[in-house]
């Protein structure tokens, strides 16, 4: 079978996602605490057939740029305001019964028990369709909000969200999938024998087991990662079944897609069973120059300090005080390490201001915008799938919901007439749309969760 080509949508349950013009942007509605917002994007990338639609989350409101909270608010910047994703994904799961949701929640500063039960819950009401974005948590608004005067340090997030998840694996497994039996006749709503508490006892958690929620249809929820420090990518190459990454340039993505990919085999996985979604602003035009416009009218929207708030949540580092006609200085951050890798690498090769940076933050977050017509931006799609940069790619908007009508109504059928993308969905399930099979661990996996404790 040809290798079939994987798109997401990227969300946040919010007014902007990793554009900071979007909000600004005149065609774009102004509705996000409405149910009726998000039923009509996700209404529109099932028309497109997409694998899933994916929603970010951050659990705070900005404060670390200038350790105030009034210019974020002030200009809108991300997670200024935000709605939870797990119910908005069962907003959308109502109206929607073919697209996946994906949704971030993090490990930590939930319990395993807690998550376990929420994602089970939604892959039952889903049909089989939800999946789980983890994340460590970025900053130290995040700790405060959550009790905690500071952040937990980056390495020892990622030991804390290792045994997260091999003790949210114990608790999914702990109904057999004939575990409910229901005979009314016999009186029998359940075989004890086949029901099973987990008695985890380890460094960060503690829970007797089992979860309350049958085995739902995938078994566990999809697990999907966005790791870009060593810790991030190590990992994301366990765990991840699809991982989502950020990179403007064509050589940073092939060269994350070759590392993770390795990472992953020496896990003892197949590393076609992880997938990888760079991610990307299209704008589409009847021809080349209207799309150029479109791109030029977003950009200009587009605030530098806008974008420096954000960079600074991202890297929980203070960019308030530093000169913005200055190039970006190499210095240490504590938060997402690989995205300020990314925009120092820019800064060197393009002799980029902080400035600069701040408005390119803006602009989408460093994702690479895919300008032209239909065939243009299938071409720059067709050519990054077959290069080695890609199993798939998660679309994020200018403006909302614009830019997927767009690009379902005129990209969609380009890559199927290309042969790259699928005319119908072939299964219910988000793992059956994304080819990976029944629910399972790898020898290594198994053995990393039957000796936490």
């Amino acid at each position: 079978m040809t290798r079939q080509l994987h798109l997401g949508g990227f969300q946040i349950a919010s007014h902007v996602t990793h554009s900071h013009a979007a909000w600004r942007h005149p065609a774009s509605d102004p509705n996000f605490l409405t149910p009726e917002y998000y039923h009509r994007i996700g209404r529109i990338l099932e028309r497109g057939k997409f694998d899933f639609v994916f929603f970010a989350d951050l659990l705070a409101t900005p404060i670390r740029f200038g350790n105030g909270i009034e210019e974020p608010l002030r200009r809108g910047t991300q997670a200024t305001a935000t709605l939870d994703p797990s119910l908005v994904a069962a907003s959308i799961a109502a109206v929607t019964s073919k697209l996946g949701i994906a949704i971030t929640k993090s490990t930590t500063y939930f319990h395993p028990y807690e998550l376990s039960r929420i994602f089970a819950t939604l892959d039952h009401l889903t049909r089989g369709r939800i999946a789980w974005n983890i994340v460590t948590s970025l900053s130290q608004a995040e700790a405060q909000n959550f009790g905690h005067d500071q952040h937990l340090g980056h390495d020892e997030r990622y030991l804390r969200a290792q045994e997260f998840v091999e003790t949210a694996l114990k608790l999914w497994s702990s109904w057999d999938s004939d575990a409910l039996v229901q005979d009314k006749t016999a009186g029998v709503f359940a075989d004890p024998d086949r029901i099973n508490a987990i008695a985890h006892d380890g460094e960060y958690f503690k829970t007797r087991g089992p979860l309350t929620v049958p085995r739902s249809p995938q078994g566990r929820p999809v697990l999907i990662q966005a790791g870009s420090s060593g810790k991030g990518k190590d990992f994301a190459a366990q765990w991840a079944e699809a991982i989502f990454e950020i990179d403007p340039t064509p050589e940073g993505r092939r060269a994350y897609y070759d590392d993770v990919k390795s990472r992953a085999d020496d896990f003892g996985r197949n590393p076609n069973d992880v997938k990888i979604f760079p991610s990307f602003i299209p704008f589409v035009g009847e021809t080349e120059s209207i799309a150029r416009e479109k791109q030029a009218f977003h950009n200009e929207l587009a605030d530098p300090i806008s974008g420096l708030i954000t960079l600074s949540v991202h890297t929980d580092h203070d960019f308030s005080t530093y000169d913005l006609d200055a190039p970006v200085e190499d210095i240490q951050v504590t938060g997402t390490q690989g995205l300020f890798d990314v925009a120092r690498r820019l800064s060197q090769r393009d002799s980029l201001t902080l400035r600069d940076i701040g408005k390119l933050y803006a602009q989408g977050v460093l994702l690479p915008q895919f300008v032209g017509t239909a065939s243009d931006i299938a071409d720059q799609i067709e050519d990054g799938f077959n290069g080695g940069e890609a199993d798939g790619y998660i679309l994020s908007a200018a403006q909302s919901p614009g830019t997927f009508n767009d690009f379902v109504d005129s990209v969609i059928p380009e890559l199927q007439r290309r042969g790259l993308f699928r005319t119908e969905y072939t299964g219910d399930t988000l793992r059956d749309h994304l080819d990976l099979g029944p629910a399972s661990l790898t020898p290594a996996q198994r053995t990393a969760v039957s000796t936490a404790s």
